[in-house]
């Protein structure tokens, strides 16, 4: 799910199509990225669209970078 969200912000259904699983299965699994930050969504008329948070990747990505020592890590990579 990540990686289709890392291309375009997508609707439930829209995921769901690259998936052979339910569509409470499907809710579920955005509800757990949802939960950890990592996903954020947007109501539009009837519809719910997922995106990426980047801001958390990219925390993620700092984070990772200090625990290596790379002190002056670029952000806008």
């Amino acid at each position: 799910m990540l990686n289709l969200l890392k291309q375009s912000r997508l609707s439930a259904g829209e995921i769901s199509n690259h998936f052979s699983i339910s569509g409470a299965a499907i809710s579920r699994h955005l509800s757990v990225l949802k939960d950890a930050d990592l996903i954020r969504n947007e109501r539009e008329g009837k519809f719910i669209y997922y995106e990426l948070n980047t801001t958390v990747l990219e925390e993620i990505l700092l984070w990772i970078n200090e625990l290596k020592g790379e002190k002056n890590y670029d952000q806008t990579k």
